[in-house]
């Protein structure tokens, strides 16, 4: 029996281990198996090959099961209560990518959307692509404010990795030389439309300090040998990359970093396969490995490994960590500080103003681009023109110009009906903002031992919400988009305020912080856990603080920089 225990414990070891496959994860097992690294990738959801198992990727709007692909209401109530509430579309080109949140119920004191995707490549997915970098106004936030804790690093320490990550990934975008929105290594942008071009110039003349640009977006536009060499092609302006891009032009997991990863000969995809703890041993205060419960089965197997890296996503990470219950850790896994499960964070969004956009009723566009324009944070950059004496922190704002197309609401029927909709509908326009939501230690997540997901496994009990300095900033979201779609000679213009509850903005962060203290914080400055070294966690559970901009490219370069660190580490026997 201490044979096969043995040859068990063998066949189940390898050098590294990564939990999730999604943005985060895919870099981990990327830069792992790149390094030499025996890599296991454990994945709760079920196998997506890219192209191969996008089934409605090409698919037409006359080959649905329902008309326009919307699922019946009484699907939509049953199966996803939270989906119904939040207006994100899923349909039926896109369910297979979503879970059943009947199946993984969570529980709210206080209203969370969370959006979730359990299969290889996660939310890589389904993410908006909009990808830009924190700057040094966001990781000195918190110690310039007095706010949480102090960011363990600033943007000298993973510029470069920006770099790297980008160089990778491929970013289309503009050089704004703005520092509080640094530049990166792009491919030539989108271009605006003719509305988006006018408002620009009209709203700059009037706000020079409002800077419009295009949005920087992880889509191909003009790929590299290095991404065609993963069989990567150019944006095709679809914009249906929520079924999946076939032509890899966005930036995936399984487009991408999965591809390289398989391609070193060092990369095993285990999927069906639920990580329910870390594995720690007292003896050498490591951690072994991981209990996984095996979705086919229902039997629980471990599986070892020198390096740990948790990319699970934010809140999964921290069920893990939670439930990871030890003599050594009675109050879940790395959690000396106390701050494991708290100081959630997303942005706030939904707010911000609309206008219509007579006189270019001549006027198109080619194709339908997945990118829209992005106007950087002007509020609080350090200035005394700049600050603001009703909230800290800040925003931006996301939104565009365009027509509606065929699908939209048109009165009266038949041939008149159908000979109204073969034009296009008026210019329309929307800013919509994206804010800052400051880490309050009392926003958190605990265990939820009563309520049981499908597979039996204890669930989150979710008590977030926002305060008086989001609400502050929300009502200047709502008055300064007003004030540019006004300065623009746009009508009708309105504001904006849309029903948020946390979570909608699908950026959740902030539930194992990085930090300088392993009192105030769960992680050191190379997202290491504080007190258990050879476990990393890198994806939005690491977060500090969340600054105004889209994140994913934040976690995939403290990724990047913590594999170097790990592989380093591990070489000296540290590990």
């Amino acid at each position: 029996m201490a044979n096969l225990n043995t040859r068990a414990r063998q066949e189940n070891t390898y050098e590294a281990i990564v939990v999730g496959s999604g943005i985060s994860g895919g870099w981990a097992a990327k830069e792992l198996t790149e390094k030499g690294l025996k890599t296991l990738v454990l994945e709760r959801g079920p196998m997506v090959r890219h192209i191969t198992d996008y089934p409605t990727a090409a698919a037409a709007p006359w080959e649905t099961k329902y008309p326009r692909g919307k699922l019946p209401d009484a699907t939509m109530k049953a199966h996803y209560p939270v989906q119904v509430r939040t207006g994100y579309a899923l349909t039926e080109y896109t369910q297979h990518f979503f879970v059943k949140d009947d199946e993984h119920p969570y529980t709210e004191e206080k209203r969370f959307d969370w959006i979730r995707g359990y299969h290889v490549g996660g939310r890589s997915l389904l993410w908006a692509r909009q990808t830009y970098r924190h700057s040094d106004l966001d990781f000195e936030a918190n110690a310039r404010e007095g706010i949480g804790v102090d960011w363990p690093i600033r943007y000298a320490d993973i510029a470069p990795w920006y770099d790297y990550v980008e160089r990778f990934i491929g970013v289309s975008g503009q050089k704004e030389g703005l520092p509080h929105l640094p530049d990166g290594v792009f491919q030539p942008p989108m271009e605006m439309n003719c509305v988006e071009k006018d408002l620009k110039a009209r709203s700059e003349a009037r706000f020079p300090d409002r800077r419009i640009t295009i949005g920087r977006a992880a889509h191909l536009t003009a790929p590299t040998e290095e991404q065609m060499a993963l069989g990567r092609g150019k944006c095709q302006h679809r914009n249906l990359c929520s079924r999946g891009c076939p032509f890899g032009a966005y930036f995936s997991s399984n487009s991408a970093t999965l591809v390289a990863a398989e391609r070193t000969g060092n990369l095993k995809i285990r999927t069906g396969s639920i990580v329910t703890s870390v594995i720690f041993n007292e003896k050498t205060n490591k951690a072994d490995g991981v209990r996984v419960l095996d979705e086919a089965t229902g039997k629980e197997i471990e599986f070892y490994a020198d390096v740990i890296f948790l990319n699970a996503s934010a809140l999964n990470s921290a069920w893990i960590m939670m439930n990871s219950v030890s003599k050594r850790f009675p109050n879940g896994f790395g959690n000396d500080s106390d701050q494991l499960g708290r100081n959630i964070m997303d942005h706030h969004l939904g707010v911000g103003a609309a206008a219509e956009a007579p006189g270019y009723e001549e006027m198109y566009y080619s194709g339908r681009r997945p990118n829209g324009i992005y106007i950087p944070r002007f509020r609080n950059l350090g200035d005394a023109a700049s600050k603001r004496s009703d909230y800290v922190r800040g925003f931006g704002y996301q939104g565009g110009a365009g027509r509606p197309n065929w699908d939209r609401p048109e009165p009266g029927f038949g041939a008149d009906r159908k000979a109204a909709l073969s034009q296009p509908g008026p210019w329309l326009v929307r800013l919509g903002g994206f804010g800052e939501i400051l880490p309050y230690a009392d926003n958190r997540v605990t265990l939820n031992h009563k309520v049981k997901d499908a597979h039996g496994l204890p669930t989150l009990t979710f008590n977030v919400s926002i305060r008086d300095n989001e609400n502050a900033m929300r009502r200047d979201m709502k008055s300064a988009a007003a004030e540019m779609l006004e300065a623009s000679g746009f009508r009708n213009v309105r504001e904006l305020d849309g029903d948020y509850g946390p979570g909608l903005g699908i950026h959740e962060m902030g539930t194992a912080r990085m930090g300088r203290d392993p009192k105030t914080s769960v992680l050191g400055a190379f997202n290491q856990v504080h007190a258990c070294t050879n476990v990393y966690v890198t994806d939005g559970a690491a977060m500090t603080s969340s600054s105004c901009v889209n994140p994913s490219l934040t976690y995939m370069a403290l990724t990047a920089r913590a594999v170097d660190h790990a592989v380093s580490a591990r070489k000296r026997g540290e590990l």
